[in-house]
């Protein structure tokens, strides 16, 4: 009788035990096929399949370099090159990995302070080159007589492409009162020259009053604080009585997009839209101006071929105001259309 009990109770145990194991079987087949068939579920095993096969190949060269490299290995240079190539690989000459020993100069760069020469410089694509866009006024560059549209092909006698902007502009770059010896590539003419490099400080926005009462405003890249200086700027040729205004932004490459938008915001209307920026999935986040604006006269826009990044959205926006409820003709900005301007 016993026996009986603990056969029915082992049985109703390996019962349960099996009915869980089906249960888990088909719970496992519906959620491989919930996630294979599913758009987002696809996308995640995929994912995962090429991070595995990354991973493989990476260790494989790996394996390759650990047998037969000769040289000390640099783990961390390593590391570097393998994102900064990750990167490179997307073929978007507007998307870039800037390193950690990188960042500092380019932060310096963005608050408009660093030892060179005074060159805004861009890479010309079309020509594979480094075209300076503007000399900073004032800097050793213009005073030695650089031009906008020149090209650097070399520094230092070591020749740079337009892929090589960032590699250039580190070798330009250097300790203040130091020397450094450009090849540039003016027309057909290829001119040297001999820089000393100075600590500069970047002050981009110059005014003057034209005749008939014109004012005119001029800055070459939107670095920190150059809505103030604009601002500054503005009060001081409207106590001088101008009724009209120029705002120059010829050969400005852009820099800092709030800059910009604290500019518009002396300009349009309150609750103005400046700016609806766009990502990959289509999220929208929109800019607007918050207060009522201190300039309320004629404005004229001079642009070129080189007017970009900031200076476009500031130009946009002035050229054709909207409010927030009006959905046609959209300044519409790509987060991944940014144009990078290098200074040196």
């Amino acid at each position: 009788m016993e026996e009986g009990k603990r056969f029915k109770t082992y049985k109703v145990i390996m019962l349960v035990v099996l009915v869980a194991f089906v249960t888990f079987l088909l719970t496992s087949i519906g959620m491989y096929q919930y996630f294979t068939n599913d758009g987002f579920g696809k996308s995640l095993v995929a994912k995962s399949e090429e991070n595995e096969e990354l991973v493989e190949t990476l260790d494989q060269y790996r394996k390759i370099i650990d047998k037969y490299y000769l040289g000390d290995i640099d783990e961390e240079k390593l590391k570097e090159g393998a994102i900064s190539g990750y990167v490179e690989g997307l073929g978007d000459e507007y998307t870039e990995y800037i390193s950690k020993e990188d960042m500092a100069d380019y932060m310096a760069d963005t608050t408009g302070n660093f030892v060179g020469v005074g060159i805004y410089m861009v890479q010309d694509t079309e020509a594979n080159r480094i075209m300076i866009l503007s000399p900073i006024k004032g800097g050793p560059a213009e005073r030695a007589g650089l031009q906008p549209g020149d090209y650097i092909t070399a520094v230092d006698g070591v020749q740079y492409t337009g892929e090589q902007m960032t590699e250039a502009s580190n070798k330009i770059k250097g300790e203040e009162g130091t020397t450094v010896k450009l090849e540039i590539l003016r027309g057909d003419e290829t001119l040297n020259f001999e820089l000393t490099r100075e600590n500069i400080k970047v002050n981009p926005v110059e005014g003057e009053v034209l005749e008939g009462n014109i004012g005119y405003i001029a800055f070459s890249s939107f670095d920190e604080g150059t809505a103030e200086e604009f601002k500054a700027k503005f009060e001081e040729l409207q106590s001088q009585g101008i009724t009209s205004l120029i705002i120059d932004l010829r050969n400005n490459g852009g820099g800092i997009v709030d800059e910009a938008l604290s500019i518009a915001n002396y300009i349009l209307d309150k609750d103005s839209v400046i700016l609806y920026e766009v990502d990959k999935n289509n999220n929208e986040e929109v800019e607007k101006t918050t207060d009522d604006p201190i300039i309320n006269m004629p404005i004229v826009i001079l642009t070129n071929g080189n007017t970009a990044s900031s200076s476009e959205i500031l130009a946009r926006s002035i050229k054709r105001p909207w409010k927030s409820n009006n959905s046609r003709n959209k300044n519409i900005w790509k987060r991944s259309n940014s144009t990078i301007t290098n200074i040196t």
